[in-house]
């Protein structure tokens, strides 16, 4: 089993597609954190419409986004990359010019708007790990998803601080910051379409021992599904617990969020890298018992006084952030390790279907079991996701996925030189190269 013993930044930029790319993810990243977390408030505040309708509207965005995954893996397994990836930034810059044309009080173009954003972001997660693994293999491909993961979440985090600062402007301002994120969608698209890079089906080398279809990952997938509630927690289930049944200030939150960005930052390709010595699904599983965990320090931390169960609930995040990051660090890598490279588009898609599920209803999960009192939050949240960390490790499907990959000659597309680097560059790579 291949081992990264250090992190070496050139080589890891040129892994996660190069420069430009990257710059591409930091722009729409920024972008995406303008607008995304405010997208609720724009509705109210801006268009005038009422809260429920707001959130049925962006829910509908979500499930649209959803039903067009298949779509986008067959359009990967046709060998697209870098057009897929723009495609989805291009669609959002639709999503933006149809929220800034929809009149005050109109709900149906505001849920169009959102349906245009959530088409875009479903797309984005399963193409961008789909270029990832055609310019990258084997560990140093995990590191570059877990170093995009990174930028991603810095820019995000950023973008959310700027626009926090902006919104005194009231509706004004808010109009203001969807017109740069239009502008910053279109920048990346305009970066992203540039890398010109596909993935040559003819160049993919002749798989033995494995049939090429798609794998069931049916634990793997259910799983998933459960696991992803982590990254909610931060967002709607430490706000809900904190002010709701600890009255305790809203600054607890904000601090407690800030803190899962930074550590999320800072630590998510340290971790990747030191957890290569061990495989892919034993790091899955280590990470639904981390997350376990912390669900039942956070219980634990809601039987205390008001004074003392704020820090814990803090100090316990942690420990669930450290979940997350073991989780965001081996559950793509795991499934791009296990497609086949003719079906990799759709075993993206596949797993990407469970996340936006999970995403999907996991607030209202969240908010339907915190009023029956923090045990039966946290203790179903720990329960189900120990059952989906044992499912992950006594997956059959993924077990067998991996011993008929390991099966297969020269899995990962060869290379080719690049016109600006001596690296290597897929051979599967459009004519274009990389830059």
């Amino acid at each position: 089993m291949a081992t990264l013993t250090k992190i070496r930044p050139r080589a890891l930029v040129r892994a996660s597609g190069g420069p430009r790319y990257a710059v591409a993810l930091a722009v729409d990243a920024l972008g995406t954190g303008l607008l995304r977390p405010f997208l609720l408030l724009y509705g109210v505040t801006v268009l005038g419409l009422s809260a429920p309708a707001t959130g049925i509207a962006m829910t509908a965005g979500v499930v649209g986004g959803l039903v067009c995954m298949p779509a986008v893996g067959r359009g990967l397994d046709r060998g697209a990359r870098s057009s897929v990836v723009a495609a989805s930034m291009l669609v959002r810059v639709l999503g933006v010019a149809v929220l800034l044309a929809t009149p005050a009080g109109h709900a149906w173009p505001f849920a169009t708007a959102a349906l245009f954003l959530g088409i875009g972001n479903q797309a984005w997660p399963a193409a961008h790990a789909a270029l990832v693994a055609t310019v990258s293999h084997g560990r140093e491909r995990d590191t570059a998803l877990a170093a995009g993961r990174a930028l991603r979440n810095a820019g995000l985090g950023v973008g959310a601080l700027l626009a926090t600062a902006c919104l005194a402007g009231g509706a004004t301002a808010l109009q203001a910051l969807a017109a740069v994120t239009g502008l910053a969608y279109l920048t990346a698209a305009a970066l992203a379409w540039s890398v010109r890079l596909r993935a040559d089906a003819a160049a993919t080398p002749a798989e033995s021992g494995a049939d090429g279809s798609v794998p069931r990952m049916r634990g793997l997938l259910a799983a998933n599904v459960i696991y992803v509630f982590c990254l909610n927690v931060p967002e709607i289930a430490l706000p809900l617990v904190l002010v709701t049944q600890l009255h305790a200030s809203p600054v607890w939150s904000a601090a407690i969020f800030v803190a899962n960005t930074v550590l999320v930052v800072t630590l998510q390709v340290p971790v990747t890298v030191l957890m290569s010595r061990f495989s892919r699904r034993t790091v899955l599983a280590l990470a639904g018992v981390v997350l376990a965990a912390s669900y039942v320090g956070f219980l634990a931390a809601t039987a205390l006084d008001p004074g003392r169960g704020a820090p814990a609930v803090a100090a316990v995040s942690v420990v669930c952030t450290i979940g997350e990051i073991l989780y965001a660090g081996s559950a793509t890598a795991l499934v791009t390790a296990l497609a086949a490279a003719r079906v990799l588009g759709r075993t993206l898609a596949r797993f990407e279907l469970s996340t936006g599920f999970g995403l999907a209803v996991s607030p209202a999960a969240i908010t339907a079991l915190a009023p029956h009192g923090p045990a039966a939050l946290w203790g179903t949240l720990a329960t189900a996701t120990l059952l989906s960390a044992s499912a992950v490790a006594t997956d059959r499907d993924v077990a067998g996925g991996r011993r008929a990959r390991a099966l297969v000659q020269g899995s990962d597309l060869r290379t080719r030189r690049c016109r600006d680097s001596p690296g290597a560059a897929p051979a599967g790579a459009g004519r274009g190269g990389l830059f």
